[in-house]
């Protein structure tokens, strides 16, 4: 029997809890949010980690003498300290595409939504009971207008294909990706990120968080989208300067905004710095959700269980991520 520590418990995940429970380990749900102190005396005897949002510092893993692996249980390890782990020998792993064209739909329905005035013709309805066709509520078509992804992994190219549907221009600009790649999933390169920002209707972020994209959409990144374009980020909110992108909406100088994802979360009406958004009628809030659906969720309990069960067991752990973080540096393959 194995001692296992799950985090982030306000996710359910029914299929994965009784499961191991059924197999007899000891399973212990931790909150979102839990301080290190409680999180690293829960780990002291633990031989399994399983992870969604919280934070994992090399203060964590130097507390779990005991702990064979770190799984996430979704895409993102921005939270996790990999080298720390990794000297320990501890296996890292995530499950990285459990969601790709769930994420995907989430980003095009903020983008359709915005782009049609859903938002403010909503408010409208609800304050008024009806709204005449007068300038404020004129919306846009998709057709003819220029999607631009930043970061064209699978989720990108999801949404490019979707895109191609409506008959949207599509460009994208990833450094990590040959134009080749991109040309296959219908998508045109540009050079720069700054070609793109000056040229995209819809700038929709797909980028992995990492220090080199840490607020890789500043104050001078807005300042060179069109004032009739949105912004979309289902990602993770630090890909964006949130005060800079405050600043645009309040002056105008970007039309919208659909937020899936925020730097401090959850986000709140009250003392939180991105408050003033939820009076906006240009911006849609959701709370980092777009991966919660029936079908992804029921993929995701299967694979994180399929990881849970290889680290427990002693078997060679299936790494499906491309990114090399995830990998030791003594490991050759996955």
């Amino acid at each position: 029997m194995a001692r296992i520590v799950r985090t982030d418990c306000e996710l359910a995940t029914p299929l994965v809890d009784r499961t191991l429970r059924e197999a007899g380990h000891e399973l212990v749900l931790l909150p979102h949010g839990v301080d290190e102190d409680t999180l690293a005396a829960a780990l002291a005897k633990a031989e399994l980690l399983l992870m969604c949002y919280t934070p994992i510092t090399a203060r964590v893993i130097a507390a779990a003498p005991s702990l064979r692996g770190i799984v996430k249980y979704g895409v993102g390890i921005d939270a996790i300290d990999i080298p720390a782990a990794h000297a320990r020998g501890i296996v890292v792993v995530n499950v990285p595409d459990y969601a790709e064209e769930t994420v995907a739909e989430a980003a095009f329905a903020l983008m359709i939504a915005l782009l049609k005035r859903l938002p403010a013709l909503s408010r409208q309805m609800a304050r008024e009971g009806w709204a005449w066709p007068e300038p404020r509520w004129l919306a846009s078509d998709l057709a003819g207008k220029t999607l631009g992804l930043v970061g064209c992994g699978h989720i990108g190219r999801a949404m490019a294909r979707m895109a191609a549907g409506f008959r949207m221009e599509i460009i994208g600009h990833d450094p990590h990706l040959t134009p080749g790649v991109l040309e296959a999933a219908g998508i045109r390169p540009v050079a720069s990120l700054a070609e793109l920002l000056s040229r995209a209707d819809v700038v929709s972020l797909h980028a992995v968080l990492t220090p080199e994209t840490h607020h890789l959409i500043g104050a001078a990144e807005l300042a060179l989208m069109r004032p009739t374009a949105i912004l979309v980020n289902t990602a993770r909110g630090a890909l964006v300067d949130e005060a800079a992108l405050l600043a645009a909406l309040r002056e105008g100088r970007i039309a919208g905004a659909g937020l899936d994802v925020f730097s401090e979360e959850p986000l709140a009406r009250e003392d939180h710095p991105l408050a003033p958004l939820y009076e906006m009628e240009n911006v849609i809030l959701t709370p980092h959700l777009a991966f919660y659906t029936a079908e992804a969720m029921a993929r995701l309990e299967r694979e994180t269980l399929e990881r849970c069960f290889e680290i427990l067991e002693g078997r060679e752990v299936l790494i499906r991520s491309s990114d090399l973080r995830l990998r030791p540096p003594d490991r050759e393959g996955g």
